[in-house]
């Protein structure tokens, strides 16, 4: 999955609304992000097989310190404990990031095919979602902009500026999952890496700009 880990984002902040944005872009995406760096450091492996399944064409065969069950657990356990200390923020706050960390590992489960291990790297799960590319886009789509229609439906009073720029966010974020199902597979697992690196750091960014933007206009 991809761009419905940002629904929950959408979501969690409609929770706990002194979370900025930008930071629930990250958490979401997090354990992804460290895959992507341990795949650069060549600790976890990947290959590039293009059909492994009819959307994706990774065969993410050994990841058990970001995508086990237990490695999510325990990268959930850090972001709350970092965020707790850091942010100064109540437990409850910290919670909200912890299960949006936590979050990836059970989206990943509807579409990846079994390759999520429960510890280490046996015991593999997935119900492979990837298979079916109309269903897995109208999911994709659907947490997507279920979790921007939560938050703007619980902030009413938002700016029109980010009622309008939210939306249009998510239409370029679903028109880069178009691209990811049905575009040119990566070249190398290292070119996979540093693609969704740019990706996480670039869509938080905006999403920083977003809110941002919209707290000025409320502020005039």
């Amino acid at each position: 999955m991809f761009v419905g880990h940002y629904g929950v984002s959408f979501a969690a902040k409609s929770i706990e609304k002194n979370i900025p944005l930008w930071l629930l872009f990250i958490a979401v995406q997090f354990v992804d992000v460290l895959w992507a760096i341990l795949v650069l450091a060549g600790i976890e492996k990947v290959t590039i097989t293009p059909g492994i399944t009819a959307t994706n064409p990774l065969d993410l065969y050994y990841m058990p310190y970001t995508h086990s069950l237990l490695g999510s657990v325990c990268w959930a356990g850090v972001g709350f404990i970092a965020y707790k200390l850091i942010r100064r923020s109540p437990a409850s706050s910290a919670l909200v990031v912890a299960a949006a960390i936590f979050s990836h590992w059970i989206l990943d489960l509807i579409v990846h095919r079994p390759d999520l291990p429960l510890y280490d790297n046996s015991h593999k799960l997935g119900l492979g979602l990837w298979n079916h590319p109309v269903l897995a886009l109208m999911l994709e789509a659907g947490l997507l902009f279920g979790g921007i229609l939560l938050y703007l439906r619980t902030n009413p009073t938002e700016p029109r500026v980010w009622r309008i720029s939210t939306p249009v966010f998510g239409l370029l974020l679903l028109g880069v999952q178009l691209f990811v199902f049905f575009g040119s597979p990566p070249t190398s697992p290292a070119a996979a890496a540093i693609t969704a690196l740019a990706s996480y750091v670039l869509f938080a960014a905006i999403s920083y700009w977003l809110e941002r933007k919209a707290q000025v206009s409320d502020e005039l």
